[in-house]
């Protein structure tokens, strides 16, 4: 790992690696860190498990957790459909065990699944660095639901009471929470994303489907009304104290909200997608940080959340031909391409980075291994790192990824 400052998301995922042993969370419940985090509530009468981590991880969870308690596995828990909540379920399942999930669950896997290699390629492109024990191309089996529930779910087990409820604000629409309310204690698995307090991440780089602002803003919701004192996320550190809950989750849930209200208002004044994804941001009072999701992205999401993707711009997108289909008539009217590298060039100069690779990339359309148009692309996007500030994890490694394939070009 590069010794620049890395995202946060860069360094969570590492957290379970290594031997180590299962941490008490108190009250007879133990997390097995991992890519995403698994976690054991204990019982006299039989276990809960709460997400099986990726397929690689299965071992060391049940190693992990047999350290702790001899007792069986009664009930499995899928917090989520995503691969680091399910993958390890057929080496965790046992005769007997029930495996419960939200009922859009077979959906939610039916949609990776058949979009599987798509996804491989674009998450590689952004976690290839991080995370390298994992076999992109391999689908472990499926899970086999033996309960599923459409809002809210009760049951016990050894004296404890259990209830499950329905999310859809998360990143998946299968998305649930866990309540001990007991213990006061919620498992909330990625409802939040990967990173507690942050902005949510309502579209990913890699191309999961758009995630609902209102639906998260009702999650979010959901969850305050519970009033947990333990919070324990998919990943990272449990979050303690009800007040310190209840005052972060309701800081998220308005900083979302602001994003949300100011999009509708500009949307409803005509005010196009382009300037308000460069104008809205977010006050002092809610300027919680962006490792995951990004305030323009948010935008763009919430945009085509309520309308779609035709934006009533041209005529063109309605139909197959893009912008980049005349660049090769562009060049020629310009008489070359070394007057659309000069324009870049001086745009890179002043510091505009964006108008710089568009024409960078008009001429290397034509002219793929123009060295001066690559060299304008590399400086253009080392320009864009510089100004991220290494924060968010999707646009620091989509950019690294970039650039060393710019490099690459080059040498």
């Amino acid at each position: 790992m590069s010794s620049e400052q890395q995202p946060l998301n860069a360094l969570i995922v590492r957290e379970g690696e290594g031997v180590q042993d299962a941490v008490s969370l108190g009250d007879g419940i133990y997390a097995s860190k991992g890519i995403s985090n698994s976690y054991l509530v204990t019982t006299p009468d039989g276990d809960l498990l709460i997400n099986t981590g990726m397929y690689n991880e299965a071992e060391q969870i049940r190693t992990r957790f047999a350290a702790v308690s001899a007792n069986p596995v009664r009930a499995i828990v899928f917090t989520q459909g995503h691969p680091d909540h399910v993958g390890g379920w057929s080496q965790l399942d046992a005769p007997g065990v029930e495996t419960i999930a939200q009922a859009n669950h077979t959906d939610v896997r039916e949609y990776f699944r058949r979009l599987q290699p798509f996804f491989a390629r674009r998450s590689g492109r952004l976690w290839n660095r991080d995370i390298t024990r994992v076999d992109p191309t391999y689908q472990p089996p499926e899970p086999i639901l033996t309960t599923t529930f459409l809002d809210s779910h009760a049951f016990s087990l050894g004296g404890r009471r259990i209830e499950l409820y329905s999310t859809p604000g998360g990143e998946t629409t299968d998305s649930l929470v866990v309540w001990l309310p007991d213990e006061r204690t919620l498992f909330t698995g990625n409802l939040f994303g990967p990173l507690f307090g942050h902005i949510p991440n309502l579209y990913t780089v890699r191309g999961d489907k758009i995630r609902s602002a209102i639906a998260y803003l009702h999650s979010v919701d959901r969850v305050i009304g519970l009033g947990p004192e333990l919070l324990v996320t998919g990943h990272g550190e449990p979050i303690r104290g009800a007040e310190n809950i209840r005052t972060r989750l309701t800081q998220m849930r308005d900083a979302t909200a602001y994003v949300r209200d100011r999009t509708i208002e500009g949307m409803n004044a005509g005010v196009d997608l382009w300037t308000l994804m460069g104008q809205i941001t977010l006050p002092p009072a809610l300027d919680i940080p962006q490792g995951h999701g990004k305030v323009p992205w948010i935008v763009r999401a919430i945009w085509e959340e309520h309308t779609g993707w035709f934006r009533y711009e041209s005529t063109t997108e309605l139909y197959d031909v893009p912008p980049s289909a005349i660049w090769d008539e562009l060049v020629d009217l310009a008489g070359g391409t070394a007057p659309l590298l000069d324009r870049a060039e001086a745009h890179l100069a002043a510091g505009r980075a964006l108008q710089a690779l568009h024409f960078a990339e008009i001429v290397l359309s034509q002219e793929p291994k123009d060295m001066e148009a690559l060299r304008v692309k590399l400086e253009a996007h080392e320009l864009l790192l510089a100004r991220s500030g290494r924060e968010n994890f999707s646009e620091v490694r989509w950019l690294e990824a970039e650039i060393r394939d710019i490099r690459a070009e080059l040498s």
